[in-house]
């Protein structure tokens, strides 16, 4: 079999064969006949979180809308589907999704089984949004979970890392369709978010703030306004010490802004303005690495303060940093499980090795903050640390063990940060 990698190219799968079921029924035969499988999305993970040495169960061919419940505003999609290909029926049907990620090139599943997210201090992340899903099991068998269901495991499986079955569908909490204006400010203080980043992450729909951490403070503010949203007067960023940018940019110092999203206040539909980059172009800077730790946004300034004392060892490694906010949510592996979450995000340069050295230095500054690691990016951080973040941990293996007795969908990943110490 060729071999075949990742999005980013940093990693070589070690699946022995790739499968592309074309139905439901596909998918179970093919999930009940192999001894080790693994759903495979758009391959955006960084790290081995969807490797495995059995066989990659492609959902590429599983892109359908299934139903669309106009009454109760909720969309049944299969779980390959992209955002992308998505917003647009739902845009065109006079519906929204409550926020998306960065780069609409995701597949839905993918998003929602690491906690994948926007921005907005009152978004939850993508997986808030799954209203209930269907999955396949080890043995084949339709699985369902409910959010109307109360007494179920609901909560656990929707960030399933993979670990429960392969996501056949999913349903959707819809909003009513919305405009969304983005502008773009420079030069944000990292001083002035001591008192003021409620003030800065909160003043619109969607904040996102951009460093490479050449200096200390921020290169950008992409602010993002829901149609109706006041606007008088100076911004928030503004009242911060930043300034309007005069023309579109990139978040990345020095790239082009032609397949980014557009700026300069000009309104437009939501799924073309709350991506940063635009469906049809190469999404950030390419070929890249990427990690996030998401920490209390109550603590927010601190560990930015934190990060950027170490600025002169990130910058050289850096394409840019994120500053990302994420409402509390119910999801037992969800980042933000429990608290309101700011998330920092750094895209790396291509060197593996040299951000394999640094990243135990920044994971060490961001442990006092209880920082937990994005699942599906680079971390060095120990399963000794990592799984006491999770209180609901011991919950989610034993709905694993009842979903996968046999370990099919298990994993190095999973074994090392979720099962069992020593198990």
């Amino acid at each position: 079999m060729e071999q075949h990698r990742n999005w980013a190219g940093n990693l070589a799968y070690a699946a022995s064969n790739v499968q592309y079921p074309e139905s439901v029924a596909q998918l179970q035969e093919l999930t009940a006949g192999g001894s080790t499988v693994k759903a495979l999305g758009t391959r955006h993970s960084f790290n081995d979180i969807a490797d495995t040495e059995g066989t990659h169960i492609s959902t590429q061919k599983l892109n359908r809308v299934v139903l669309l419940d106009r009454e109760r505003r909720r969309v049944t999609v299969e779980g390959g589907i992209r955002y992308g290909d998505l917003c647009g029926y739902l845009h065109d049907n006079g519906f929204a999704l409550h926020n998306l990620a960065s780069l609409p090139h995701i597949t839905v599943a993918g998003a929602v089984a690491t906690a994948t997210h926007g921005s907005g201090v009152r978004n939850g992340n993508l997986a808030t949004a799954v209203a209930g899903l269907e999955l396949v099991r080890a043995d084949g068998e339709l699985v369902s979970f409910s959010r109307d269901d109360e007494t179920g495991d609901f909560h656990g499986a929707v960030v399933g890392l993979g670990a429960l079955g392969v996501v056949a569908k999913l349903t959707l909490d819809l909003v009513p369709a919305f405009d969304v204006a983005q502008t773009v400010y420079e030069n944000l203080p990292l001083a002035a978010l001591e008192t003021g980043f409620d003030d800065v992450m909160s003043s619109a729909y969607s904040v996102s703030l951009f460093t490479d951490w050449k200096q200390v403070g921020f290169n950008q503010a992409w602010v993002k306004r829901k149609a109706g949203e006041s606007a008088d007067g100076p911004s928030a960023a503004e009242r911060a010490g930043a300034t309007p940018a005069a023309s579109p940019l990139h978040p990345v110092p020095g790239f082009s802004a032609e397949n980014c999203s557009a700026q300069l206040g000009v309104p437009g539909p939501w799924h073309d303005r709350l991506p940063h980059f635009r469906m049809a172009f190469t999404p950030s800077a390419g070929e890249e690495l990427q990690s996030e730790f998401f920490v209390p946004r109550t603590q927010a300034f601190e560990a930015l303060s934190a990060v950027a004392e170490l600025r002169e060892s990130i910058a050289p490694l850096l394409y840019v940093t994120e500053v990302r906010s994420v409402a509390a949510d119910r999801l037992w592996l969800s980042p933000s499980y429990g608290q309101d979450a700011v998330g920092i995000h750094f895209t790396w340069k291509p060197d593996w090795e040299a951000v394999r050295r640094l990243l135990p230095v920044i994971e060490e500054r961001l442990a006092p903050f209880g920082a937990r690691p994005h699942w599906g990016k680079l971390f060095t951080m120990a399963p000794e640390r990592l799984r006491p973040l999770y209180a609901q941990l011991p919950e989610f293996r034993r709905l694993a063990a009842a979903c996968d007795p046999e370990g099919k969908f298990r994993n190095a990943f999973l074994q090392k940060f979720i099962a069992e110490s020593g198990s």
